[in-house]
């Protein structure tokens, strides 16, 4: 079988669903210029950004009706990921 080079590859672990999310995820109302992290749900594929970013900060910079828009600072650089609002959780210190 050839190998797979998937957008979810090695996320068995990573994205194994333990619990159910709420809807409190989705209902929260975010402001541009908000702190937010980024966590994953595994249970809704949907507007999920890469692996990569799961766990990290970043500061919203546009808000849609169901999605975000989110720069991430990854090393030097500032990325821009799009994430829908199961996906992202608000940031407290």
């Amino acid at each position: 079988m050839p190998r797979s080079h998937g957008y979810r590859r090695r996320t068995r672990y990573l994205l194994k669903s333990e619990k159910k999310m709420g809807l409190s995820r989705i209902l929260m109302d975010y402001n541009p210029s908000d702190k937010v992290v980024i966590s994953l749900d595994p249970s809704q594929v949907k507007g999920m950004p890469h692996r990569r970013f799961n766990g990290l900060i970043g500061t919203v910079k546009e808000v849609g009706r169901r999605s975000l828009k989110i720069e991430v600072p990854v090393g030097r650089k500032v990325k821009l990921v799009i994430a829908r609002k199961e996906h992202v959780v608000p940031w407290r210190k």
